[in-house]
């Protein structure tokens, strides 16, 4: 889906095929098609949120300011992993996925 398989590359972080490489399908169904991905965006950020919060601090027990300031730090970290993540699964609401087309042996 994307030209480049590093999320981390962050010039290109929102570089994708014009085309999937399998099926054809049109990945720019309509300008503006991935707009609606931030609101994937934000559910998946919060859900890695607050399981940053309850992994630091119900189970490690530290403080509360550096357990808000390492929710901080994994949302930046994580940020194109999750801008991907995403428009994943935007796109995965309009267009049903249908499998690899299979190879016949022989």
């Amino acid at each position: 889906m994307y030209t480049h398989k590093n999320p981390y590359v962050l010039n290109k972080v929102f570089s994708m095929h014009e085309k999937c490489s399998h099926c054809g399908q049109k990945y720019k169904i309509e300008p503006s098609f991935f707009f609606g991905a931030m609101y994937t965006s934000y559910g998946i950020g919060v859900a890695l949120g607050v399981a940053t919060f309850i992994i630091v601090k119900l189970f490690l027990g530290v403080a509360l300011l550096p357990t808000f300031a390492s929710i901080a730090v994994v949302l930046l970290l994580l940020y194109p992993v999750i801008a991907r993540l995403g428009r994943n699964v935007w796109i995965s609401f309009f267009i049903p996925y249908q499998g690899l087309p299979e190879v016949k042996n022989g």
